[in-house]
Parts: structure tokens; sequence; C-alpha cells
């Protein structure tokens, strides 16, 4: 007689034991494999040279052609239903209890909580660093909740938000609100449309504000439809100039590249639209630069195929400021493209020891000689 270890797969689980071999010149009966089942001892391993009778044969066929059934999941939770906003709108008006109740209710946690994954986002993407950027979301005629100064965007929580009025008084919150909200704001006064705004510092597009330079368009679909980039002059960060100049460009663009600063965008949507323009133009910014690099020329889209995509964007209700144009106007402005250059060539440099008083004296002595060999 000898000892092993068999497995048996059951219902329950899996389940490992020694148990004794059988002669093996003994006959398994139906009543021996009915006693090791009585005994909790495995079925399924038996030895394959066994002499099995043949109603043993056949319970033993039955067992195993069981496969146990993964348990059934339980039902998924019913979906959370949408935070819905107040009936009552709020306005800088409103009484300290009626923003309270608003500013700590479902629907404003809701935007409170998209404002902060929005700002892992752009901290995860290294489009923020520091406590650098801000974001914005209108709640009212004149309210909106914004971010707070000197934190983090990857590390915002909903407690840290801010509810401020349109000329920039903060009426609640415990952090400060941020240094730049009258650029916000004065983007949502200027552009009725605009319900969210973000802004931040994506490398490449900033690459493109410090050079003052728009990026090139009629290269690729998704910028031409998402976004219309115009650029404003610099000022100081957090100026009422500053948000002017910015605000000044809502009515043709959507995303705006502040020189030697970074880049704004605003949707009429919800916040997610303006986090994604942030996506579209730093991706393309970042392929035309690298287009730039290959030394060949960059293939472009003709008018028709650029008024298509236009026909697109304004059936989305985006701004542009080439709705109005002809399709021959479209893609045949002669901006900088990848790879090409504007630079102008520089005048030669003045020799400092140039004297025109005995470079005129050398050419008359010069003539004068070339006269006598003639």
């Amino acid at each position: 007689m000898s000892r092993w270890w068999t497995t048996c797969f059951t219902g329950r689980g899996r389940v490992e034991w020694e148990e004794e071999s059988f002669d093996m010149k003994n006959v398994i009966s139906l009543k021996d494999v009915e006693r090791l089942q009585r005994e909790g001892r495995s079925l399924s391993s038996l030895p394959e040279d066994a002499l099995l009778t043949p109603s043993a044969r056949d319970f033993l066929n039955d067992l195993r052609s069981v496969v146990p059934q993964p348990p059934v999941p339980p039902p998924p939770a019913a979906a959370a239903a949408e935070p819905v906003a107040p009936e009552k709108p709020i306005h800088a008006q409103s009484s300290r209890a009626e923003l309270e109740a608003f500013f700590h209710s479902p629907y404003a946690q809701a935007l409170k909580e998209q404002i902060c994954e929005m700002g892992r986002r752009l901290w995860q993407r290294a489009y923020v660093d520091g406590n650098g950027g801000n974001m914005a979301i209108r709640v009212g005629a004149d309210v909106a909740i914004c971010t707070p100064t000197l934190v983090s965007k990857g590390a915002l929580k909903p407690e840290d938000l801010c509810l401020v009025d349109f000329e920039g008084h903060q009426l609640l919150g415990t952090k400060k609100r941020t240094s730049e909200i009258l650029m916000h704001l004065q983007i949502m006064k200027r552009q009725p449309k605009a319900v969210a705004t973000c802004h931040c510092h994506p490398p490449y597009a900033t690459a493109f504000a410090v050079a003052n330079v728009a990026p090139p368009t009629c290269l690729l679909p998704e910028f031409e439809v998402f976004c219309s980039v115009g650029v404003a002059p610099y000022r100081t960060p957090g100026t009422a100039d500053m948000g002017k100049l910015v605000a000044d460009l809502t009515e043709q663009y959507n995303t705006i590249l502040m020189a030697n600063h970074g880049v704004v965008t605003w949707s009429h949507n919800h916040l997610e639209e303006a986090y994604w323009r942030m996506e579209i133009v730093e991706a393309y910014c970042r392929t035309i630069v690298v287009a730039g690099q290959l030394g060949h020329p960059v293939n472009t889209f003709t008018g028709s195929q650029m008024k298509d995509l236009l026909n697109i964007k304004q059936k989305l209700g985006f701004v542009d400021p080439r709705f109005e144009m002809k399709e021959c106007e479209l893609c045949d402005a002669g901006e900088w493209r990848p790879g090409a250059t504007c630079t102008v060539p520089r005048p030669a440099a003045a020799d400092p020891d140039f004297d025109p008083e005995a470079e005129r004296a050398v050419q008359a002595i010069t003539e004068q000689i070339l006269a006598r060999l003639k």
C-alpha cells in the first residue's frame, strides 16, 4: 500500500488531503466510491488503472461532468442621480445664508469635485508647476466658484475652493481665491456663453506664447474643430489690464495664448471641455514642433477641406474668426509653418577701421593707373 496527495475541486473550493491508495488488484465498486464521498475524501484522483465496476464508473463520470459555476455577482447599485441646480438662482446680492446653502449643496459639491479632478489631470500632465494654474465655473449671473491661490492643482480638495462675485470679491471659502481671478471673470463678463475657464502653462503651447506666435492652421482636424487660437500681449498676471486683453479676444477665440505667460481656454458647455482644449492645443503644438524637425514640407488642408471642418465647428457652437472667409482664403494666409523661418538677414556690421576719405583717395589713384594703362 502507498499514500499520495490528491486534490478535489468541488463547488466549495479546492481541497487537498492525504489519502490511502487502493490495492491495484482490488475492484472499486459503487459502494466504495460512496463511502469515500461520505468521508470527504477525493473521488477525482483514483488511480488510472484501478478496476471500476460499471456503476462506480458511471457515478464518477457524472461527478466529473459537474463544473462549479462562478458566484453570481450582486446587481449593480443604482447610479447616483446627477446633482440638480437649486431652483432659486444665486447672485452676488443673495443673503449669506442663501450663499452658504448653495455653496454646500450637492450641486456645488459636484462642481468642486470636478474642479479638483481637472486640477489633478493638469498636474499629472505637467501643465502646471508649483502652485500655478487656476480654474473657474460660473454658477450664477455674477457669481463663480474658483480655485484658491498658493495650492498645487494636484492636491486640490473641495473644501479649498472659493466663491467670488464678478468684481473679484470673495464671498465664501476658507482659503484665499486665486490671484488671477479677474482674468476669468472678465472672460465671463465679456463672453456670456462662457460657463467655465481654465488657465495653465503647458510647455509646448506656452513656448508659442513666449515666441508671440500663433500656431499654424490647416494641419490637424481635431485642432481646427475644437480650438481657435489668438495671442494676447503680455501684461502683469492678475491685473485687470491682463484680463481685459484676454477678454477682448473671446468673441473670436476660445483658446488664448498669453504672451510670455501661458494659455487660457473657455467653454460654453462645462469645465472638462475647457480642459480638453488644453490637451488638444498642447498636443498640436508639440506635433508641429516635431514635424518641423523632420526636414520635409508638411501637408495642409485644401480650402474646401478646411471649410468642411469649420462647418462642423460652427454647428457645435464654437467661435472662430474664419467662419465668413472664402475657401481660397482659409489656408493661404502665409503664416509660419513647421520648419520655416521668418528671420530677416541682418545688415553687415560696420568696420570700425573704415576711413571714407582714404577709400576715395585709393579709388582715384586706381582710376588714374587704369587710364594710363589704356
